[in-house]
Parts: structure tokens; C-alpha cells; sequence
């Protein structure tokens, strides 16, 4: 099994109901920031490692994505009926995805700072990690009002507490996946047995980050971009 990762997954099946009326009519990742949709954002930070795949995966309205995405080597893949949620997700795509570590990105979030990506390829050791999340320290965050996702320690393992937040970039290791009984599930459930393994790393990053996730926030990520 390889231990670079050569594909990314892009997570884009979510109804962005906190959106409220901007996601009525069109999915979450066609969202506009700074003149482009969120999608291209990520993208851009996908194409500067040059994988192999890019994959997206589709729920809500998936033919506008199919639509803006089809003049692009982006792959798509719905999920149907019911949405999958991020490890139900990242496991229906695996036979596109191959085998070894992916490369997973959310498509809502705006960094300011170096890539996101190319950090977590820099600093991935596969003899150590079965996953590596990038996470932003809490007070480096724009608009976020939570209380944090995890504590990393010099070595860069994680745990559970509220120092950083999880930026929605990491590598990941798949061959969990197989395991887990339930259809649909979150990635909560494999970083959990990770970090019993003491397997979970995580980076910090050195710049800013803003989740877009309300209405709101696109004026905190333009300003974050000066726009």
C-alpha cells in the first residue's frame, strides 16, 4: 500500500442549511466568496499538490455541482438516497479514491496563509500517523464562537479539548473504514480509535481561517482575504 497520499476528496454532499436562504436554490459549495464559489477555493489548494484524483462527493442538488465542475478533472460520485455523512462518505468513494491515504478537504472554509494542504503533505510521517489534521489555533480563528476541537501536544499527538479547532484538511489512512458497521457515519468514529492508538496527529497553522458557514461569515472570509 502507498503512503503518500494521491487523491483528494472534496466533502460537497451537505445541505448548508445554516446558510438559510443562500443554499435554498443552490448547494453550499457554489456559494460565492470573493466572486467565486467556495469549491474553487478548496480547489485551488487541491491542484497546487497535483494529485492524481480529485473527487467530490454529491447529495443536495448535485447536478448544479455536476454542472460547474464538469469542464474540470474533478470526479464526481452521488450519494443516494441518504446522505453518507464524512466517513460513510470517504468509504463509498474508495474505489475511485484507491488504496492508501487520501487527502480529505471541507469546502467551506477560507485560509489565509500558507497552503493548508502542502503543510499537511510536508509534515506527513505514515510510520507514525494514521492521521494528520490540520487545526488552527482557536485565537487565529475569524467568526468562530466554539469552544474548540482538540489540544496538540509538542509531539503532535491530539486529544479531545479546546485549544484548537479542526480546520477541515487532513490525511487519513482508510483501512478502517471497512470496520465500522454503520452506513452512514462521521470520521468521528475512526479519529476516536485513532486516538486510542495514540495514531491521531495534529498540525497547527500558521495562519487564519474562517469557516463559512452562515450567511455572515462571507463577509468575515472576504475581509479575512481583503477583499
Amino acid at each position: 500500500m502507498r503512503d503518500t497520499p494521491t487523491s483528494v476528496m472534496l466533502f460537497a454532499a451537505g445541505f448548508g442549511t445554516r446558510m438559510k436562504h443562500l443554499t435554498a436554490h443552490q448547494p453550499k459549495p457554489l456559494v460565492h466568496v470573493a466572486g467565486r464559489p467556495l469549491i474553487d477555493h478548496a480547489l485551488d489548494y487541491a491542484y497546487a499538490i497535483e494529485p492524481v484524483t480529485i473527487l467530490a462527493n454529491l447529495h443536495y442538488l448535485p447536478h448544479m455541482l455536476e454542472t460547474h465542475l464538469a469542464d474540470t478533472n474533478v470526479r464526481t460520485i452521488i450519494e443516494s438516497p441518504d446522505i453518507l455523512e464524512t466517513g460513510g462518505g470517504l468509504r463509498n468513494a474508495l474505489p475511485i479514491l484507491g488504496n492508501g491515504p487520501v487527502v480529505t478537504m471541507n469546502t467551506d472554509a477560507i485560509w489565509s496563509g500558507p497552503n493548508p494542504v502542502k503543510l499537511a503533505l510536508n509534515a506527513w510521517q505514515p510510520d507514525t500517523m494514521d492521521a494528520l489534521l490540520v487545526c488552527i489555533p482557536v485565537g487565529q480563528t475569524v467568526g468562530y464562537n466554539g469552544n474548540g476541537d482538540f489540544s496538540i501536544s509538542p509531539d503532535r499527538q491530539i486529544k479531545r479539548g479546546h485549544d484548537v479547532v479542526y480546520g477541515g484538511v487532513q490525511i487519513i489512512k482508510t483501512d478502517r473504514l471497512a470496520a465500522v458497521p454503520e452506513k452512514a457515519f462521521s470520521l468521528n468514529v475512526i479519529w476516536d480509535q485513532m486516538l486510542a492508538d495514540n495514531r491521531l496527529f495534529g498540525l497547527p497553522y500558521p495562519g487564519r481561517w474562517c469557516d463559512v458557514g452562515h450567511p455572515g461569515g462571507i463577509t468575515q472570509a472576504e475581509e479575512l482575504l481583503n477583499v
